[in-house]
């Protein structure tokens, strides 16, 4: 065994003394316990608090240079970033990580969780944040540390973007690269976020599906009017948008609004979306096999198509309905979508189709301010190949290669505004409860993510020049 390989194995052993004495899960149930939602105003101290007491003194001992930034749309949303710069001339790698959460939802959790106490229950760690990305980015910065460790450099430049307001939509974030765009200038975004494949799956992808919420409202009168008196003769909005939204999506989910639907699977795509298995863990629910774009396989229509849904529909009061027709109707709906398709066209389309379909009196409206655009690395990237080809060499296999995530991360900020290729290692499973009560990270997951994250940054500073994609 040579020296650089021993490096590499000793560097990989301690990633793992770091996780089985416990150290992981002491650092990770301390800042589980910083409640630092963007969801809930009142919460907002936490987020600087999280950012200035917990990561900057990590990072600071690492050798970072560190600065805390407002953000330059909402107040109390802050930006943390970190440089280690080892030598101008060498490649620059950004990683990315979200400190905040989702609202804890306190009481809904069952019995014995709580959203801000790491519960251990074997292999399942609960509590706000675990998944989502608390453990995803301490991984990632704690790998460092073990490389500079073994090596006593990294051989590489790193720059580090810590946001607190994922979770609300990134407001600031694309503002905030535009304006730091030189201080944030790297050659490749490597981080950490969402679901692998399969709990079990080593998995990188190269972008996301985007996402962008709109409105279809049916007003027709102020008020109700009795059913008794009136039914009949009074137009029922409730009916008559159930009619226009099945004209939008149907039976089956299938988009009929040409527009919202993407071009044809192009056969590269499909061919590595044909090389993917799905399986959310154990407590997932069941894939409906024939929901969807007829034709498409489950992983298809999850990485490769777009999906309309109907996230909530009103009409009247559901909860104490009375005897009468009511005078509006609403629902709102999502489209997914994927990379091709054109997010500023969506409500234009939506609307000239339901007026095409003679209900001209439903009006289409957003339901956001700003969209989070589809961004797709091509899979051939020589950045992808190198992280790939460390992912097998530390794990003995390849990894699961993913064009895109089916959800949606803000990964437009550093592939379209930073103009940079981007990878992504997620340390999490579709079943782990993200956003919801009994939100968990699974303890193998989290210990071969330290290791996989370990064996990439030591390979990056082995050649970081060919794993930037300069050949």
């Amino acid at each position: 065994m040579d020296a650089v390989t021993h490096d590499r194995a000793a560097a990989l052993s301690a990633a793992e003394a770091y996780f089985d004495e416990g150290r992981f899960q002491a650092d990770l149930a301390r800042r589980v316990a910083v409640p630092s939602t963007s969801q809930e105003a009142d919460k907002r101290p936490a987020l600087r608090r999280y950012l200035a007491e917990e990561m900057t003194p990590q990072l600071e001992s690492l050798g970072f240079d560190c600065s805390l930034h407002d953000n330059p749309v909402i107040e109390g949303v802050p930006f943390l970033v970190a440089e280690r710069i080892e030598d101008p001339s060498l490649p620059t790698i950004l990683t990315y990580g979200h400190a905040d959460v989702v609202r804890g939802q306190e009481g809904q959790w069952r019995a014995g969780l709580d959203p801000w106490t790491l519960t251990v229950e074997g292999e399942r760690w609960y509590g706000r944040g675990t998944a989502d990305n608390k453990a995803q980015h301490c991984i990632n910065l704690s790998a460092l540390g073990f490389v500079l460790a073994a090596r006593g450099r990294l051989g590489f430049n790193v720059k580090v973007l810590l946001e607190t307001g994922e979770e609300v939509g990134s407001p600031g974030l694309r503002e905030f690269c535009r304006a730091e765009k030189d201080r944030l200038a790297a050659d490749l975004l490597v981080a950490s976020d969402g679901p692998r494949l399969k709990p079990e799956a080593a998995t990188l992808y190269m972008g996301s599906r985007g996402v962008f919420n709109f409105r279809i409202r049916l007003q027709y009168r102020e008020g109700a009017h009795h059913s008794g008196n009136w039914g009949g003769v009074l137009t029922n909005p409730g009916v008559r948008l159930s009619h226009a939204l099945a004209s939008v999506v149907g039976p089956q989910g299938e988009i009929k609004v040409a527009e919202l639907r993407p071009g044809p699977l192009s056969n590269k795509l499909r061919a590595d979306l044909g090389k993917l298995e799905f399986d959310g863990g154990d407590a997932a629910p069941e894939i409906d096999p024939d929901w969807g774009e007829p034709g498409l396989t489950p992983v298809e229509r999850l990485y490769g198509w777009n999906a309309l849904e109907i996230l909530a529909f009103g009409t009247g009061d559901p909860a104490a309905p009375v005897n009468a027709i009511p005078g509006e109707a609403v629902a709102t709906c999502q489209l997914r979508f994927v990379v091709g398709t054109d997010w500023r066209d969506i409500v234009p389309a939506v609307q000239r189709h339901l007026t095409a379909q003679g209900f001209e009196d439903c009006i289409v409206e957003p339901a956001e301010a700003t969209p989070m655009p589809a961004t797709r690395l091509d899979s051939d990237h020589p950045s992808v190949a190198f992280a790939a080809a460390s992912v097998a060499r530390t794990l003995g296999h390849p990894p699961m290669l993913l064009p895109n995530l089916g959800g949606t991360i803000p990964n437009d900020a550093f592939s379209e505004i930073l103009g940079m290729p981007t990878v992504w290692v997620p340390h999490s499973y579709a079943g782990c409860q993200q956003h919801a009560p009994d939100e968990h990270v699974l303890a193998p997951v989290c210990r071969e993510g330290l290791q996989i994250m370990t064996g990439l940054w030591w390979d990056i500073g082995e050649d970081p020049a060919k794993a930037v994609g300069r050949l």
